[in-house]
Protein backbone atom coordinates (compact mmCIF):
# COMPACT_ATOMS: atom_id res chain seq x y z
CA UNK A 1 0.00 0.00 0.00
CA UNK A 2 1.21 3.71 -1.22
CA UNK A 3 1.91 6.57 1.38
CA UNK A 4 -1.26 8.04 -0.76
CA UNK A 5 -3.37 4.93 -0.22
CA UNK A 6 -3.07 5.59 3.11
CA UNK A 7 -3.51 9.28 3.38
CA UNK A 8 -6.62 9.36 1.46
CA UNK A 9 -7.59 5.95 3.44
CA UNK A 10 -7.54 8.50 6.34
CA UNK A 11 -9.15 10.87 4.82
CA UNK A 12 -12.15 8.53 3.80
CA UNK A 13 -12.46 7.85 7.33
CA UNK A 14 -12.36 11.07 9.03
CA UNK A 15 -14.93 12.64 6.58
CA UNK A 16 -17.48 9.40 7.58
CA UNK A 17 -16.23 9.78 11.28
CA UNK A 18 -17.24 13.51 11.57
CA UNK A 19 -20.65 13.05 9.44
CA UNK A 20 -21.52 10.17 11.65
CA UNK A 21 -21.12 12.67 14.61
CA UNK A 22 -22.25 15.16 13.15
CA UNK A 23 -25.82 13.86 11.98
CA UNK A 24 -26.26 11.89 15.71
CA UNK A 25 -25.75 15.56 17.22
CA UNK A 26 -27.89 17.14 15.29
CA UNK A 27 -30.44 14.31 16.08
CA UNK A 28 -30.17 15.31 19.51
CA UNK A 29 -29.88 18.68 19.80
CA UNK A 30 -33.38 19.29 17.81
CA UNK A 31 -34.63 16.34 20.31
CA UNK A 32 -33.67 18.24 23.41
CA UNK A 33 -34.80 21.85 22.25
CA UNK A 34 -38.02 20.64 21.52
CA UNK A 35 -38.49 18.26 24.37
CA UNK A 36 -37.14 20.97 26.53
CA UNK A 37 -40.70 22.89 25.67
CA UNK A 38 -42.70 20.38 27.14
CA UNK A 39 -40.45 20.69 30.55
CA UNK A 40 -40.73 24.40 30.35
CA UNK A 41 -44.64 23.90 30.57
CA UNK A 42 -44.31 21.66 33.64
CA UNK A 43 -42.29 23.79 35.57
CA UNK A 44 -43.95 26.91 35.02
CA UNK A 45 -46.95 25.02 36.44
CA UNK A 46 -45.58 23.08 39.20
CA UNK A 47 -42.38 25.80 40.18
CA UNK A 48 -44.43 29.10 39.73
CA UNK A 49 -42.54 30.67 42.56
CA UNK A 50 -39.07 29.88 41.22
CA UNK A 51 -38.48 32.18 38.50
CA UNK A 52 -34.60 31.53 38.72
CA UNK A 53 -35.41 27.63 37.76
CA UNK A 54 -37.80 28.45 35.11
CA UNK A 55 -34.98 31.12 33.59
CA UNK A 56 -32.31 28.03 33.33
CA UNK A 57 -34.55 25.84 31.69
CA UNK A 58 -35.26 28.40 29.20
CA UNK A 59 -31.60 29.29 29.04
CA UNK A 60 -31.07 25.41 28.22
CA UNK A 61 -33.64 25.32 25.58
CA UNK A 62 -31.76 28.32 23.90
CA UNK A 63 -28.28 26.53 23.96
CA UNK A 64 -29.75 23.31 22.42
CA UNK A 65 -31.30 25.42 19.92
CA UNK A 66 -28.36 27.57 19.63
CA UNK A 67 -26.06 23.75 19.38
CA UNK A 68 -28.56 22.81 16.24
CA UNK A 69 -28.11 25.69 14.16
CA UNK A 70 -24.47 25.30 13.96
CA UNK A 71 -24.45 21.49 13.34
CA UNK A 72 -26.86 22.37 10.80
CA UNK A 73 -24.57 24.88 9.15
CA UNK A 74 -21.85 22.87 9.35
CA UNK A 75 -23.71 20.36 6.96
CA UNK A 76 -24.79 23.19 4.91
CA UNK A 77 -20.99 24.35 4.34
CA UNK A 78 -20.39 20.89 3.52
CA UNK A 79 -23.14 21.07 0.52
CA UNK A 80 -25.29 17.11 1.58
CA UNK A 81 -27.66 16.86 4.06
CA UNK A 82 -27.20 15.04 7.88
CA UNK A 83 -28.14 10.76 8.07
CA UNK A 84 -31.06 9.82 8.76
CA UNK A 85 -30.47 8.99 12.58
CA UNK A 86 -33.73 8.01 14.50
CA UNK A 87 -34.49 7.94 18.45
CA UNK A 88 -31.98 4.47 18.79
CA UNK A 89 -29.32 6.87 18.53
CA UNK A 90 -30.23 9.39 21.07
CA UNK A 91 -29.33 9.38 24.66
CA UNK A 92 -32.05 11.08 26.08
CA UNK A 93 -34.85 9.17 24.55
CA UNK A 94 -33.49 5.72 25.44
CA UNK A 95 -33.48 6.99 28.79
CA UNK A 96 -37.15 7.90 29.26
CA UNK A 97 -38.10 4.73 27.61
CA UNK A 98 -36.02 2.83 30.03
CA UNK A 99 -37.05 5.48 33.35
CA UNK A 100 -40.92 6.00 32.13
CA UNK A 101 -41.56 2.75 30.01
CA UNK A 102 -42.88 5.21 27.15
CA UNK A 103 -41.27 7.14 24.22
CA UNK A 104 -40.20 11.42 24.34
CA UNK A 105 -43.46 11.93 22.34
CA UNK A 106 -46.19 9.89 24.50
CA UNK A 107 -44.96 10.97 28.14
CA UNK A 108 -47.94 12.25 29.78
CA UNK A 109 -46.44 15.77 30.31
CA UNK A 110 -49.94 16.34 32.83
CA UNK A 111 -49.11 13.36 34.58
CA UNK A 112 -45.18 14.70 34.99
CA UNK A 113 -46.93 17.66 36.40
CA UNK A 114 -49.29 16.21 38.59
CA UNK A 115 -46.50 13.79 40.40
CA UNK A 116 -43.84 14.91 42.52
CA UNK A 117 -42.19 11.32 41.84
CA UNK A 118 -42.19 11.78 38.18
CA UNK A 119 -41.20 15.40 38.51
CA UNK A 120 -38.11 14.31 40.15
CA UNK A 121 -37.45 10.91 38.18
CA UNK A 122 -37.85 13.65 35.22
CA UNK A 123 -35.43 15.90 36.41
CA UNK A 124 -33.01 13.52 37.44
CA UNK A 125 -32.69 12.00 33.77
CA UNK A 126 -32.35 15.35 32.30
CA UNK A 127 -29.41 15.76 34.69
CA UNK A 128 -27.48 12.45 34.17
CA UNK A 129 -28.20 12.74 30.07
CA UNK A 130 -26.36 16.73 30.31
CA UNK A 131 -23.80 15.37 33.09
CA UNK A 132 -22.78 12.41 29.82
CA UNK A 133 -22.97 15.09 27.34
CA UNK A 134 -20.61 17.10 29.13
CA UNK A 135 -18.39 14.30 29.75
CA UNK A 136 -18.53 12.97 26.13
CA UNK A 137 -18.13 16.62 24.37
CA UNK A 138 -14.09 16.45 26.56
CA UNK A 139 -13.49 13.38 24.91
CA UNK A 140 -14.11 14.45 21.43
CA UNK A 141 -12.38 18.23 21.74
CA UNK A 142 -9.23 15.67 21.85
CA UNK A 143 -10.49 14.14 19.33
CA UNK A 144 -8.32 14.32 16.56
CA UNK A 145 -10.44 14.19 13.37
CA UNK A 146 -12.35 16.59 15.91
CA UNK A 147 -9.01 18.65 15.93
CA UNK A 148 -8.65 18.49 12.37
CA UNK A 149 -12.01 20.62 11.34
CA UNK A 150 -11.75 24.38 12.77
CA UNK A 151 -15.46 24.51 11.99
CA UNK A 152 -16.10 21.20 13.96
CA UNK A 153 -13.74 22.01 16.90
CA UNK A 154 -15.18 25.30 17.44
CA UNK A 155 -18.69 23.79 17.69
CA UNK A 156 -18.02 21.86 20.55
CA UNK A 157 -15.83 24.18 22.22
CA UNK A 158 -19.07 26.39 22.61
CA UNK A 159 -21.06 23.31 23.64
CA UNK A 160 -18.29 22.66 26.13
CA UNK A 161 -18.82 26.38 27.51
CA UNK A 162 -22.60 26.08 27.49
CA UNK A 163 -22.89 22.15 29.19
CA UNK A 164 -22.43 23.03 32.97
CA UNK A 165 -25.04 25.40 33.03
CA UNK A 166 -27.53 22.63 31.15
CA UNK A 167 -27.50 20.41 34.30
CA UNK A 168 -26.66 22.26 37.49
CA UNK A 169 -29.70 23.97 37.23
CA UNK A 170 -31.68 20.15 38.01
CA UNK A 171 -28.95 19.60 40.40
CA UNK A 172 -29.52 22.73 42.27
CA UNK A 173 -33.34 22.07 42.25
CA UNK A 174 -33.10 18.72 43.57
CA UNK A 175 -30.62 19.67 46.34
CA UNK A 176 -33.20 22.03 47.47
CA UNK A 177 -35.89 20.09 47.64
CA UNK A 178 -33.98 17.37 49.39
CA UNK A 179 -34.67 15.10 46.66
CA UNK A 180 -32.05 12.19 45.42
CA UNK A 181 -29.79 12.96 42.91
CA UNK A 182 -29.46 10.19 41.34
CA UNK A 183 -30.20 6.22 41.95
CA UNK A 184 -28.34 3.88 41.20
CA UNK A 185 -30.51 1.95 38.68
CA UNK A 186 -30.66 4.98 36.49
CA UNK A 187 -26.52 5.66 37.18
CA UNK A 188 -26.73 2.22 35.62
CA UNK A 189 -28.87 2.33 33.06
CA UNK A 190 -27.20 5.73 32.03
CA UNK A 191 -23.92 3.81 31.71
CA UNK A 192 -25.60 0.95 30.32
CA UNK A 193 -26.91 3.15 27.25
CA UNK A 194 -23.71 5.48 26.68
CA UNK A 195 -22.05 2.05 26.18
CA UNK A 196 -24.96 0.16 23.54
CA UNK A 197 -24.40 3.76 22.05
CA UNK A 198 -20.87 3.86 21.58
CA UNK A 199 -19.66 -0.49 20.89
CA UNK A 200 -22.72 -0.90 19.08
CA UNK A 201 -25.09 1.43 17.57
CA UNK A 202 -22.76 3.98 16.40
CA UNK A 203 -20.55 1.78 14.53
CA UNK A 204 -22.86 -0.18 12.86
CA UNK A 205 -24.32 3.48 11.72
CA UNK A 206 -20.70 4.26 10.93
CA UNK A 207 -20.13 0.67 8.88
CA UNK A 208 -23.39 0.83 7.12
CA UNK A 209 -23.15 2.90 4.20
CA UNK A 210 -26.89 2.16 2.95
CA UNK A 211 -28.49 4.83 5.46
CA UNK A 212 -30.51 7.33 3.80
CA UNK A 213 -29.47 11.21 4.48
CA UNK A 214 -32.24 13.51 5.39
CA UNK A 215 -35.18 15.29 2.81
CA UNK A 216 -35.73 17.82 4.87
CA UNK A 217 -34.05 19.59 8.08
CA UNK A 218 -35.72 18.40 11.67
CA UNK A 219 -36.58 22.37 12.44
CA UNK A 220 -38.59 22.48 8.96
CA UNK A 221 -42.14 22.77 10.71
CA UNK A 222 -40.42 24.66 13.99
CA UNK A 223 -41.73 27.26 14.97
CA UNK A 224 -38.28 28.92 16.21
Amino acid sequence: MTFCSVILIFQRFRARFLDVLASIYIYNEHRGYTSLDRVLDAVRVRCPDDPAFIAAIAKHRGDERKHYVMFKRWFELQGRMPLAVDSTCGHIDRFIEKVFGCSIDDLDTQGVISSPDAFERLCRVIMLTEQRGMAQVDVLLANRHVQSDKAMKRIFEVVARDEPDHWMPYENWLDRQGRAKAKLRERWSDYWIHKSLMLVKLPSLFLRRSTPRMTAWPDAGDTA
